[in-house]
């Protein structure tokens, strides 16, 4: 997941070099045989696949970025610093200035975002919710009869 602008560049930047890799690897297959056709394959496919999820991420970073995404869905506890770092995007919020609107350098933010929030209080957690404006929707879910012991 992307989180912020510099990490962007740095996808951009790996996806060029991922495609140029490619476009050479199959040219070079051409004219040199001398790698066998289920490696050679292999590792086209690898490229292709990496390709594929750096796009994705900058086409995810996109979308958040432009407003596209409105409602951000996740099934446990632990994918809310995500959609934390997600709505700071959405939000058009850099990190920096996130750390303004709450009293922090911005160097705590990134400390926060690049350990998902691990290091974070739940007081920290609600504080960023309320920066951002966003409302996170409280479920619990019980466990069946007897599957708590």
């Amino acid at each position: 997941m992307i989180k912020n602008e510099q990490q962007y560049l740095n996808t951009q930047t790996q996806l060029g070099k991922f495609e140029q890799a490619l476009a050479q690897h199959e040219s070079r297959v051409r004219v040199n045989d001398d790698v066998h056709p289920v490696l050679r394959k292999a590792q086209q496919e690898a490229m292709r696949y990496q390709i594929r999820e750096l796009r994705q991420e900058l086409e995810e970073y996109d979308a958040l970025r432009e407003g596209k995404l409105t409602v951000l869905e996740f099934d446990s506890f632990g994918e809310l610093p995500q959609a934390l770092i997600q709505a700071r995007i959405a939000a058009g919020l850099s990190q920096r200035q996130l750390a303004e609107r709450l009293g922090l350098k911005e160097g705590q933010i990134q400390q926060y975002e690049s350990t998902d929030y691990a290091s974070a209080s739940i007081q920290r957690v609600q504080e960023v919710i309320q920066a951002l404006g966003i409302k996170v929707r409280e479920e619990v879910v019980m466990p069946t009869a007897g599957a708590v012991r």
